[in-house]
């Protein structure tokens, strides 16, 4: 479970920027938008991110992304003329004389543990590392390692004896999380926090274009979760009335199923429908995914080529008060911009500046009326996060 995500200086963020999943005790609306796993605070099951374009919010999901691909990819061998991971996604603030370090932070649940995971980098090397593990019964912090800009690493007595070894084995530009969860070890705390990182699947808002998405996924919920798909299917008015696929030379084949007036039946290619019904049903199978899983879906541009109403359905999916499954999405459609679907900390914006830098906040980091319609009040500018227009003439035809 993803509780808060921090990054400094990437792409329009050069300001320290905190995505904060935690819900403010004090709202006593909408409880059911909340998870309770059994601690003092509780968390938001869905957040959404409004803003203009190019004010930064795809930036935000992107970071988010980079942060993962950095994990997944800095203990990888490159050729000589081949550029490593860090040297790939180190994207700082460009509007700058200085070129200062990127940092990134998490804190997630995992197995009943708490995780605090982040580290700061240049082009040339991983500058800081740290990982921290606290008992929620408990309240006690320990020390899983520090790594500090000169290369040198301390392990917390848990991992110590098992990992010191290996201390001057780790290269500067590959990360320690990275490192040690390719190693058998006993402990399992660096697989955790890795899987815990890479259960929040990051998807833009063309991955549904991507064919290879589907072919891992789809089929499983066609095998097991056939019905519930094409009742979706149905209420979303797409007019399939079945759904499969057929594995032809190790390749899979999708298609769906249309009936006429006269109940013929006719099977169209998958891929030949809209794009709306594909992208449906990509982010359908996801989502049932990740509440299966507890996973969480970090989307850019959630609304694109899909009914506000078909936004509400796939919100409500992560609202199963049996899963402890997220769902954070970008979108500039205010359709959902409202009081009864949302709760004041489940609503963010990011807008820039005269300078160029993007600025995360949230609605309950404003003073709101009771009676204030949220939508009408982000379109009049009090929030911020819309575009600023300025006049401009169109030279009518002669």
């Amino acid at each position: 479970m993803l509780i808060q995500f921090t990054l400094k200086n990437f792409l329009s963020f050069k300001d320290e920027t905190i995505l904060d999943m935690t819900a403010i005790s004090a709202y006593k609306e909408h409880e059911y938008n909340l998870m309770d796993i059994g601690t003092k605070e509780k968390y938001l099951r869905v957040a959404a991110i409004y803003g203009a374009n190019a004010s930064g919010k795809s930036n935000l999901y992107f970071s988010f992304k980079t942060f993962q691909r950095i994990i997944l990819e800095s203990l990888n061998n490159v050729a000589n003329e081949e550029l490593n991971a860090i040297e790939r996604y180190y994207l700082p603030f460009l509007f700058d004389s200085e070129k200062n370090n990127t940092e990134f932070e998490i804190i997630i649940n995992v197995n009943s543990f708490e995780y605090k995971y982040g580290f700061e980098y240049n082009d040339k090397k991983i500058v800081n590392e740290w990982m921290y593990k606290k008992n929620i019964e408990t309240n006690r912090n320990t020390i899983i390692f520090e790594r500090n800009h000169t290369g040198l690493i301390q392990f917390g007595a848990s991992v110590r004896k098992e990992c010191i070894q290996y201390g001057e084995q780790i290269p500067k530009e590959t990360l320690i999380l990275s490192f040690f969860n390719k190693l058998k070890l006993k402990t399992k705390v660096y697989n955790e926090v890795y899987n815990g990182i890479m259960d929040t699947f990051a998807l833009d808002t063309d991955f549904y274009e991507k064919s290879v998405i589907l072919d891992k996924i789809l089929p499983k919920i066609i095998d097991s979760d056939k019905e519930n798909l094409l009742k979706f299917l149905m209420a979303i008015d797409t007019g399939i009335k079945d759904i499969g696929y057929k594995v032809d030379n190790g390749e899979k084949r999708f298609f769906t199923r249309h009936d006429d007036a006269e109940e013929n039946h006719y099977n169209l290619p998958l891929y030949n429908e809209s794009k709306g019904t594909i992208k449906s049903i990509a982010i359908y199978t996801h989502a049932v995914l990740a509440v299966e899983k507890n996973g969480c879906l970090f989307i850019d541009e959630l609304n694109a080529k899909l009914h506000p109403l078909l936004l509400k359905f796939i919100i409500d999916l992560f609202y199963n008060q049996s899963s402890q499954a997220q769902l954070i999405y970008t979108t500039h459609d205010t359709t959902l911009l409202d009081k009864k679907f949302f709760r004041r900390d489940q609503i963010w914006f990011v807008q820039k500046d005269y300078m160029g830098h993007s600025e995360l906040s949230a609605l309950s980091d404003f003073k709101v009326r009771s009676d204030a319609s949220f939508e009408k009040d982000y379109l009049a500018g009090v929030y911020g996060g819309i575009p600023l227009l300025k006049e401009f003439s169109l030279r009518e035809g002669e």
